[in-house]
C-alpha cells in the first residue's frame, strides 16, 4: 500500500526554491551506480533472519556518503538526518526509520575492518574505465598532506603513533599523506596512503598501472634511476626537472616543465575536491588504516564528481 503523504511532504514538494544541497543530492543520486557499489558489501551485511530487521543497505551506503561530502560524525549525521529533509529524502527514509548513531557508527566499522571501502573505490575505477572515462595512456602522480591533530590531551598523553612529521617549505606538518595516480584527465585511478614522512618518490610505483606511454609528476618524483627504467620500457618520463644545488634551471628546462605543467596540474582536480569542496584537510581518526579507509571513499566520490557530466550524458 502506498504511504499517505504528510503535510511537511506536500510542503516540501510545494517549496518554491531548489537549494544547492538538493541540486548536488539529487546529481550525486543519479550518476552513482548503487547496484554496483553495494555488491562487494552484501556479504558482510546481516541478513536479519534473526531480531530486528537491519536498514536497508543502499540507505546506510547513503548515510555513509553524506558523512564523506559533508564531514559529518556518526552523532551528527544522525542529527543531520532528523533535522534536513533533502538527506533523508536522499537516504530513502522517515522520520520513523532513521538509524541511530549506533548503527551508523557498526556500519562504517564495518567498512574499515573488511577493508570494502578499497572495494568501493575499485568498482568506480572499473566502471568508469569501462564507459571510456579513466584513460590508460598516461599517469600523473602527485600527493597531498592531511593533517592530523598534535594533542597530547588524551588517555594515552601522546598524538597519534602512526602520524609523521614533513617538512614543506619553511613549515612543519604533522599527519599523513594521500598519494594518487591519475589519467591525463585527473580521474584517480590508484590510491596509496601513508605517514607525512614517506617521500613522495618511493611510492611512484604503487601509483602507475604499467599502461601509460607517458608519466608526469612535479620536481620530488625527479630520479635518474626510475628515468632510465621508465624509458627502457618505452614509457615518455615528463616528471618536472630540477635544478642542481647551486644552479639555476636553463631555458630548455623551464620549457620543458612548462609545457609539463599544463597536464600535470590536473592530477590536482581530486584533491581540490576532496580538501576544498568536501572539507577534507585533517583526519577523523586515530591510525593510518582507519584514515586510509575514509581516503578511498573519498576519492572514489570525487572520481563520480568529476565525470558527472559525462555519466549524465550516457543515461541521456
Amino acid at each position: 500500500m502506498m504511504k499517505q503523504p504528510s503535510f511537511s511532504d506536500l510542503e516540501y514538494a510545494n517549496k518554491k526554491k531548489t537549494t544547492r544541497r538538493e541540486r548536488f543530492l539529487q546529481e550525486m543520486d543519479s550518476i552513482i551506480p548503487w547496484g554496483l557499489l553495494v555488491k562487494p558489501i552484501k556479504r558482510f551485511y546481516p541478513k536479519g533472519h534473526t531480531g530486528r530487521p537491519p536498514i536497508a543497505l543502499e540507505s546506510m551506503l547513503r548515510i555513509y556518503f553524506l558523512q564523506q561530502w559533508y564531514g559529518l560524525s556518526d552523532p551528527a549525521a544522525e542529527d543531520s538526518l532528523y533535522d534536513t529533509e533533502s538527506m533523508r529524502r536522499f537516504v530513502g527514509v522517515d522520520l520513523e526509520s532513521i538509524p541511530d548513531e549506533t548503527t551508523i557508527c557498526r556500519f562504517r566499522h564495518r567498512l574499515e575492518r573488511e577493508g570494502l571501502t578499497t572495494k568501493l573505490f575499485q568498482q568506480v575505477e572499473g566502471y568508469l574505465s569501462d564507459h571510456g572515462l579513466i584513460v590508460n595512456e598516461g599517469t600523473i602522480v602527485d600527493a597531498t598532506i592531511i593533517g592530523a591533530s598534535g594533542s597530547t590531551k588524551n588517555k594515552e598523553k601522546q598524538r597519534d603513533p602512526e602520524m609523521r612529521q614533513t617538512k614543506k617549505g619553511n613549515q612543519w606538518y604533522f599527519g599523513m599523506k594521500a598519494h594518487v595516480g591519475t589519467d591525463t584527465h585527473g580521474r584517480v585511478h590508484s590510491v596509496a596512503v601513508t605517514d607525512a614522512a614517506v617521500h613522495d618518490s618511493q611510492m611512484m610505483e604503487e601509483l602507475v598501472h604499467g599502461e601509460e606511454q607517458v608519466v608526469y609528476g612535479d620536481k620530488a618524483y625527479a630520479d635518474a634511476e626510475k628515468k632510465a627504467r621508465f624509458e627502457e620500457s618505452g614509457v615518455e618520463w615528463r616528471i618536472n626537472r630540477k635544478a642542481r644545488r647551486g644552479k639555476k634551471l636553463n631555458i630548455a628546462d623551464r620549457s620543458f616543465n612548462r609545457k609539463s605543467n599544463r597536464t600535470r596540474a590536473k592530477g590536482e582536480h581530486a584533491f581540490r575536491i576532496v580538501k576544498d569542496l568536501w572539507g577534507y584537510s585533517k583526519t577523523r581518526y586515530k591510525g593510518i588504516e582507519k584514515n586510509a579507509a575514509q581516503v578511498f571513499t573519498l576519492f572514489a566520490l570525487a572520481n563520480l564528481y568529476l565525470c558527472r557530466r559525462e555519466l549524465q550524458a550516457l543515461q541521456g
